[in-house]
């Protein structure tokens, strides 16, 4: 019988079983997966996930979750040093532009010249981020500013055999 029906009309008995699957016991979703997989054709372990994933939308959340979770902010690490951003990019900018895992080592004694001077005046919040902020994170960071200071461009480098 699988070879004869349509991706459409596998997609429509997805979505007929899917709310039936994610409801039921362990017993119930082994029937589930007996019917579906002579009904599709699918490979047992395939109609598994097919299952799982038609209650969720692209994001990976339940469809039924996401109107709760659309309420409350995301906790993301771009959110956490959104805040140090401009200072990171003086940071770099004052250590002559060189790569994350240098400047980790070169912002304490930064900082505090920065401030000296005038140009930085971060809270005790912010330093402490400063201070905690990991090495791919501030290449992370610092992409946009890379990218800017190249003149819009991305250097590919490599090598050129000379002959």
């Amino acid at each position: 019988m699988a070879s004869g029906i349509s991706m459409g009309a596998r997609r429509e008995v997805l979505a007929a079983v899917a709310k039936r699957y994610r409801t039921a016991g362990r017993v119930e979703k082994g029937r589930i997966l007996d019917e579906l997989t002579a009904t599709t054709g699918w490979h047992r372990k395939h109609a598994m996930r097919a299952l799982s994933a038609a209650g969720r939308n692209r994001t990976g959340l339940r469809l039924s979750e996401e109107a709760t979770v659309a309420t409350e902010p995301a906790s993301s690490r771009w959110r956490k040093y959104a805040s140090v951003r401009d200072a990171l990019i003086a940071l770099w900018e004052a250590s002559d532009r060189v790569c994350g895992k240098r400047l980790v080592s070169m912002i304490p004694a930064l900082l505090p010249a920065l401030e000296r001077h005038g140009r930085l005046k971060p809270t005790s919040e912010e330093r402490a981020l400063l201070a905690t902020m990991s090495a791919a994170t501030i290449d992370r960071m610092l992409i946009d500013a890379k990218v800017a200071a190249a003149g819009g461009r991305r250097r590919r480098g490599g090598f050129r055999w000379m002959h």
